[in-house]
Order: C-alpha cells, then structure tokens, then sequence
C-alpha cells in the first residue's frame, strides 16, 4: 500500500511540471516543425479617415483581427476611424515622425513624398479591378519603395473605390454638363487639372469640410467612391450622382518606418502576411458591396442616380495623362499598359 502511494506520488511529480509548461505554452502560436513563437505584448495604433461602415475599414479591422490571432493575442492593433488621429495629412507626418504606427492613406496625400504615386490617381487609368489589382500588385509595390527614405513603409493596397461625380446642381450625363460646376477635389494637382478639363471649376478642400461645404453652397459637388457617399450621407446634400467612374482609388496600408524597424522579424512576419491576407479579403468585399452601396443609395429616395457614357469623359481627359506623363514615370504608364489583358 505504502509503495503504491509512494509510486502515484512520484508519477504526480514528474507529470505535474510538464503540464505547467504545457498550460503555460497554451496561447503561443508553434512556428513550423512544432517550435513555439514568442511574441511580445505590444499595441500598435492605426489610423484613417473613413466611417468605420466603409469597405477599408472593415479591411483594418480584418488585419487587426489576423494579427491578434496569429500572435496569440499577444500583438494588438487599435484601429482609430473617422479622423480620430488626425487628417491624411498629420496621419502622413505621424508615420514620419514614428507618432503613428500604421494608417490608411490615399494616394495623392502621398504624392508629396512620392510624385509617382500620383499615377494611380489619373483618369481612366485601368480597364478594371483586375487590372487595378495586377497594376498595384506590381507596379504599385515597386514605386511604394521610394516612401522608405521618408520613413513609411508600405506593405500593399487596400481598395477605396471607384470614384464617381455627384452634385447639387443638374444631372450630369456628358462632360458638357460639368462647366461651371463647383467640385470639390482633394488637394491634388492630377485631380484640378482632370476637373479643369471635364469643364468644372475644381475647390481644393478636406474632407471634414465637405459636407458642410456642399450643404451651404461652398461647392455645387464632389467625386468619390459609392462607399463615401454612402458612408458620408452625402444623398442629404446631394441631388444628382452620375456614375462617370473617372478614376480608380486605392488606399495605401502603410507603417512607420521608425516603428517597422524597431520591431522583432517575427512581429514584422506576421504584420506584413497579414496585410496581404487583410488586402485579398478587403478587396473581395468592396467589390461585392459596391452595387450593394448603390442600391442604398437610390433606396434612399434622395439622390438620382444616373449611368453615363463614359467614352466621352474618357476623351475629353486624356490630355491630363500626357500632362502627368513625365512626373509619374513613362516607364510606369508603359508597364501598367502592358498588364492590360490582350
């Protein structure tokens, strides 16, 4: 009896640390051949502009989510939507400056850091999504390169939308029907100079602005995603939506370089996969709640909605490529041509 006893006690013995450890290993993700990862608890903050209803938003939340769970909880990402960290623009300088960690910008809040990234803001540059995304995939990631030196790291692309006119004013159905239009455009010479040659009369402004901007007359209009007119209300202020479809909008997933370099490669691993996976998920959706967001928006009863021919549009702003052509890159121009399909 005495030796039975003194035996379970000795098994007890040996088991009881092993399974400590085990209960201790219990939330670390095991690395390939069964090898555990250790990953340091941190919280990292992510910022951008739009409602947290929209398509990119949800992308970040997508990307928080994948990082929290391949780390075992351990790495976190707080998603700051709205503005709450600030415009594009203090969102650029807080990834320069390492006062933020990671954020969602557009493309031409970039093109002060990287005159190139304003080729993906021309008009009617892509056939469609899929050569948006081969083009970005691509193209996108090499010119991204030239944000390192000034401290943001690029990791891919999120999808905006595809940016359509709306207006307070007349229906719009050829370019003749925007003179003297009033748009509202981001601070963006691409964007003045394609409004210029539309007929309208472009008005700089941001996007905290809009909306009041277009209720009192400021402006007559402005050109954005579905997700944004959506998202924004912009139906209460708006009449008129004309489905021009003028230019492609990606949303840059960034992080500060200063931030990216100071943390461990298996953090850095996981982010960067994430992100990936974040983009594929994130671009799946917008697509499919774009006509979705359409529907709501004509549901309202508020704003007419009005398909155009674009070719006309399409015309009339050639010109503008041409005008770009050089700052952007002839070389770049050449290579998104040449993944268009044949």
């Amino acid at each position: 009896m005495k030796r039975t006893l003194f035996y379970g006690l000795l098994v007890a013995a040996l088991i009881m640390p092993a399974f400590a450890e085990g209960q201790k290993d219990a939330g670390k993700p095991a690395a390939s051949g069964g090898a555990v990862t250790e990953y340091p608890a941190m919280v990292l903050k992510l910022g951008h502009i739009a409602d947290p209803s929209h398509p990119y938003a949800k992308g970040a939340e997508k990307w928080a989510e994948l990082v929290k769970a391949k780390t075992g909880g351990k790495v976190e990402i707080q998603v700051f939507h709205s503005s709450q960290l600030g415009d594009q623009k203090t969102l650029i300088e807080g990834l320069v400056y390492g006062t933020i960690d990671m954020a969602l910008v557009g493309t031409a809040a970039l093109t002060q850091f990287q005159p190139q990234m304003g080729i993906f803001d021309l008009p009617f540059l892509f056939d469609d999504r899929d050569h948006a995304f081969r083009s970005l995939d691509t193209v996108g990631m090499d010119i991204g390169k030239a944000l390192e030196p000034k401290g943001i790291k690029l990791l891919g692309y999120m999808e905006n939308g595809i940016r359509h006119m709306t207006n307070n004013t007349r229906e719009i159905k050829t370019p003749d029907d925007m003179k003297g239009l009033k748009i509202r455009v981001q601070t963006s010479k691409i964007f003045i100079e394609m409004m210029k040659a539309m007929g309208a009369s472009p008005t700089p402004m941001g996007m905290g602005e809009l909306y009041s901007a277009m209720q009192n007359g400021t402006v007559d209009g402005q050109e954005n995603p579905s997700a944004h007119i959506f998202t924004q209300r912009y139906y209460e202020v708006q009449k008129y939506a004309s489905k021009t479809a003028h230019a492609y909008a990606p949303e840059p997933v960034l992080v500060s370089l200063a931030k990216w370099n100071g943390l461990p490669e298996s953090v850095r691993t996981v982010i960067a996969d994430s992100a990936k996976e974040a983009i594929v998920w994130q671009r799946q959706l917008s697509t499919q709640e774009d006509d979705d967001l359409w529907a709501k928006i004509i549901a309202t009863g508020k704003m007419k909605v009005t398909e155009v021919d674009r070719k006309p549009f399409q015309t009339i702003t050639a010109p503008v490529i041409e005008m770009f052509a050089d700052s952007v890159g002839r070389d770049n121009l050449a290579k998104i041509d040449a993944l268009r399909k044949k």
